[in-house]
């Protein structure tokens, strides 16, 4: 699993830091950070991550918006994007399945086991 890139999307920087320590250090992972949707599409014109952890909730362009574009885009549309939310309910987690995104992991979550998770959604094995 090594040699994996990671771009976290969130707008809280705790959390984005959080993360990143987490995958960074855990997994030994690369990541990328963006604070917004916008960053976000801004990193994707030059970088090609392996996965992006993508939250719901943020000002301006929300993760809808944001898996929309990565979705229209012939380039992004098949990096698999993992929703980060505290937004969960059974009607959320039909629509998410509808979308296609590779998976949810709720809010808040053990830190400890955030590599895992990730792993185990994306089918990546040691």
């Amino acid at each position: 699993m090594k040699g994996k890139q990671i771009l976290i999307v969130d707008d809280q920087e705790h959390l984005r830091e959080l993360v990143q320590l987490c995958l960074e250090d855990l997994a030994g992972w690369n990541t990328l950070v963006a604070e917004s949707g916008e960053e976000c599409l801004q990193i994707l014109q030059t970088e090609r991550p392996n996965a992006i952890l993508l939250d719901i909730s943020m000002p301006g362009m929300d993760g809808f918006a944001v898996y929309a574009r990565l979705r229209s885009d012939p380039i992004t549309r098949s990096i698999p994007v993992i929703l980060l939310t505290a937004r969960v309910m059974s009607s959320d987690m039909a629509n998410f399945a509808e979308m296609g995104v590779a998976g949810v992991i709720r809010k808040p979550f053990e830190v400890t086991t955030l590599p895992g998770k990730v792993a185990e959604i994306l089918g990546w094995d040691d």
